[in-house]
């Protein structure tokens, strides 16, 4: 993150006494030839809403289930406060898992499906009747005591299975693509209502999803996987605006991406009380010119570096701004296609005949109702040096 960014964050006076800290240390994990993890290491806080993102095969469901115990490891360790947990079954491990299926027994009710631990457990009538219905009045279930599995909305079993996993009060829930079965307002809305609980009950979630804005809505920090490694950890400010790999670029939200060779850094004057120096770069892009960016990245003439401007930054007008900062990167193109969204504009503008760039213009005001750029429109393209960023040096 740049000098001075200051990334959002969650309510300070969330409880986080009730969850584990828990610590992967160098995990490896192979079926057959293929290796579903790479020494993977990563550190989950107490009390953290923690997402493991990537696309379908990337290792983050075989993660999941060596944390739950559903699988062994080839090597590396998995710690719950401290405590080595490998050697223990799932049954004895504070986890509980949320299964993207729900998992329910078709033939009992809500109230024996979130009931059913308990029971195993020998607990008695009072204690079952007073914590079952506790949990159902949580995740807003109470007056479907009696109904079955069948009688459910998909997100009302979702909501079964997540009381039945909590009543057991696990340090840890494991949550394995929970929505995906869900459409999509509906999966919005239960993606509220699974924040909400994770603030009143302040334990440690742990949530695998390829949904990039399921994991960049929920996550206190979530970790970025592909093809059986971590790619970056951080928040989902750090990840989005700051991402480390090109993968990680292209994988959250959209981007415009390019290599590009460094063509002179100079570094930056510096405020009294700033620590990490800044530098402003001129990179040369074959498909594009040369570009202003500033960076915090110790790069050098010569080197090729993967260069990222997201297309929210991206000014797009008919009429030539009239800034003369030298900070700012200016192009003139066309307009290629334009998609009009309601809320926001998405323009595709074909800058040197040949190169596209994607802006996307939001609808903020009642002026912005609708385009008043159209397709074939001459535009004009500029953003601050401050809004693109360097993702990796190549050499």
């Amino acid at each position: 993150m740049r000098p001075g960014a200051i990334a959002p964050t969650k309510e300070a006076g969330r409880n986080r006494l009730k969850g584990s800290d828990v610590i992967i240390g160098g995990v490896s994990k192979s079926f057959d030839s293929f290796e579903a993890l790479k020494n993977v290491s990563l550190e989950i806080k107490k009390g953290e809403f923690f997402s493991l993102l990537g696309p379908s095969g990337c290792g983050k469901t075989t993660l999941l289930r060596i944390i739950a115990g559903f699988e062994y490891p080839d090597s590396g360790a998995v710690t719950f406060d401290g405590r080595d947990v490998l050697p223990l079954p799932p049954n004895r491990r504070h986890a509980n898992t949320v299964f993207q299926n729900y998992a329910l027994f078709p033939h009992l009710s809500v109230f024996e499906n979130v009931a059913f631990s308990l029971r195993l457990k020998k607990a008695s009538k009072s204690d079952v009747e007073s914590k079952v219905n506790e949990y159902l009045r949580l995740v807003q279930l109470e007056g479907h005591a009696h109904k079955k599995p069948n009688q459910l909305s998909g997100g009302q079993k979702q909501r079964v299975a997540i009381a039945r996993a909590l009543i057991n009060e696990p340090r840890v829930l494991l949550l394995d693509e929970p929505l995906s079965a869900l459409d999509a307002k509906l999966r919005q809305h239960m993606l509220i209502e699974l924040d909400q609980i994770h603030d009143k009950i302040g334990i440690t979630f742990i949530y695998v999803t390829h949904d990039q804005q399921e994991a960049l809505s929920v996550s206190d920090r979530l970790a970025v996987m592909n093809q059986g490694n971590v790619l970056q950890i951080g928040t989902p400010h750090d990840i989005y605006e700051s991402p480390a790999t090109d993968f990680v670029a292209r994988f959250i939200g959209e981007t415009n991406l390019f290599d590009a060779a460094v063509i002179s850094v100079r570094r930056l004057e510096q405020a009294p009380d700033t620590e990490t120096a800044e530098y402003m770069a001129e990179l040369e892009i074959p498909e594009l010119g040369r570009i202003k960016v500033t960076t915090v990245d110790k790069i050098q003439a010569g080197q090729t570096v993967s260069f990222t401007i997201r297309p929210e930054k991206i000014v797009i007008s008919k009429d030539r701004p009239a800034t003369k900062r030298e900070d700012i990167n200016l192009f003139q193109g066309m307009v290629d296609e334009p998609i009009y969204s309601g809320f926001q504009t998405k323009f595709y503008v074909k800058v040197m005949d040949k190169t596209i760039i994607r802006v996307i213009k939001q609808h903020a005001n009642y002026s912005d109702e609708g385009p008043d750029i159209r397709w074939k429109d001459s535009v004009f393209l500029s953003w601050s040096a401050n809004d693109g960023y360097i993702v990796e040096v190549k050499r």
